[in-house]
């Protein structure tokens, strides 16, 4: 792993942290469904602002119909995020809910990971792998105590 990609991926987790707060404090002004709907809206807005730059790589369009059905599954998957995470941030708090968001994530990408799913290469799952994750619980386990 180079240093920028790991340097990113934590920017895109304190992003979904940031996100989460914002989304859920929209949820309570608005209500949770207007909440999700605005995201993707204005998400969307963004997206199709980003892909008019000159130095945005656009899309593929000769290959969108290509694209097994499957694929754009994912939109449907981000409503149901958003959603979740607005209706948990508002329960349980930010720290609480993102640890366990992080926990599902973390054990679920293990799963992906392992079996190859979605054209993702596969990864063996080992013992340490097994060992991070029950670490990583037992982690969540003491933030979650109140």
């Amino acid at each position: 792993m180079s240093v920028l990609s790991g340097v990113l991926a934590a920017l895109s987790g304190a992003l979904m942290a940031v996100q989460g707060s914002i989304n859920s404090a929209l949820g309570k002004q608005v209500g949770v469904l207007m909440a999700t709907l605005i995201v993707h809206v204005v998400g969307t807005g963004f997206t199709l602002l980003l892909m008019l730059l000159p130095l945005s790589r656009g899309g593929k369009s000769a290959s969108f119909w290509q694209v097994p059905w499957y694929l754009y599954v994912g939109g449907v998957l981000g409503v149901g995020i958003v959603y979740l995470v607005v209706v948990s941030i508002a329960r349980l708090g930010v720290a609480a809910a993102t640890t366990l968001i992080i926990v599902g994530q973390v054990g679920t990408a293990l799963l992906i990971d392992e079996l190859g799913l979605f054209g993702i290469p596969r990864t063996a799952f080992t013992w340490l792998k097994a060992l991070g994750l029950v670490l990583l619980a037992v982690g969540a386990s003491f933030i979650l105590r109140k």
